[in-house]
């Protein structure tokens, strides 16, 4: 039976119709969905973050932690590895951490499940004895990335080129010499950190540097400050200055730290400028923050 003209028009008109409005929504979602800003971003995890989601004792990813025995390690001494129990998302940026001088891993554990979960794999490590010095333990944390990207049972879920390192007093003094050693790094955050090297030009990695007004141990006039002026001014970096803090404070859960740490290892290992946010403008001075500083806005 022959059609009659208007009616095939009519229905490639409809057709027409819902073709374009399909593409409107299709359109729409691609620029609100929750998938949008990743697909600009192939390293982007996890909702957009909000100031209660990044001061919450966890993130919005489920964690999971392996032991990794001192007699397993080599180059460092063992460890606990936390990481995002998912697969769905692909694989994550990691970070090792370093205790301080006498001092073991636990005193730096509270940063592993609340670090991974918001979107990393987290190493918190012993080092081989407690009073290695900072270029030790720089060399450890280096050591611990590479057990973590090729030996570790979780090694599939690690990005091995978006890595960073934290750690704390001589640990923290540690993550700089790791930076130095290793300019690949993505992201270093020493807290309170000691080290008789006060000069980092070598530092090519966006570093945030923690002080606190109390400490008697790693002064920040002879440690923080120093090394946070040294290194290159053309660096990514930041110094936040703790209020009514001591050399110990980052051995306790502290919302300061973990809130800042995330933003800048979410802003440098994961390119996720959502939160760049927290950074920039730099944080006012507040009950918990002395004062801070740096480079705004970031550039890499």
């Amino acid at each position: 039976m022959q059609q009659h003209p208007h009616t095939s028009r009519r229905r490639t008109g409809r057709l027409a119709g819902l073709t374009a409005a399909l593409a409107a929504v299709v359109g729409l979602s691609t620029l609100t969905g929750p998938g949008a800003h990743a697909a600009d971003n192939p390293y982007e995890r996890g909702p957009a973050p909000t100031e209660s989601s990044i001061e919450a004792l966890r993130g919005p990813y489920a964690v999971s932690d392996i032991s990794v025995s001192r007699l397993s390690a080599t180059g460092f001494g063992g460890g606990t590895i936390y990481y995002p129990t998912t697969t769905a998302d692909g694989t994550f940026g990691a970070i090792a951490i370093s205790p301080g001088f006498t001092a073991l891993e636990s005193s730096i554990s509270w940063l592993g499940p609340r670090l991974a979960s918001q979107g990393f794999v987290v190493f918190t490590i012993d080092t081989l004895t407690t009073v290695d010095q900072p270029d030790s333990r720089g060399d450890q944390l280096l050591a611990a990335l590479d057990y973590l990207t090729q030996r570790s049972s979780v090694r599939s879920r690690v990005d091995s080129g978006r890595l960073g390192v934290m750690g704390h007093s001589m640990g923290g003094g540690g993550s700089l010499e790791a930076a130095k050693d290793r300019p690949s790094l993505q992201a270093a955050i020493p807290l309170t950190p000691w080290n008789l090297d006060k000069t980092w030009p070598e530092v090519r990695t966006p570093t945030l540097i923690f002080g606190a007004d109390g400490d008697t141990i790693a002064p920040v006039s002879s440690h923080a400050e120093p090394f946070y002026n040294n290194l290159p001014s053309s660096l990514d970096r930041a110094y936040l200055e703790l209020n009514n803090a001591t050399h110990f404070t980052p051995n306790s859960s502290n919302t300061t730290i973990a809130k800042y740490s995330i933003s800048w290892l979410k802003r440098f290992i994961d390119n996720d400028t959502r939160y760049e946010q927290f950074l920039c403008p730099l944080p006012r001075r507040s009950l918990t923050i002395e004062e801070s500083r740096g480079n705004c806005p970031h550039t890499s």
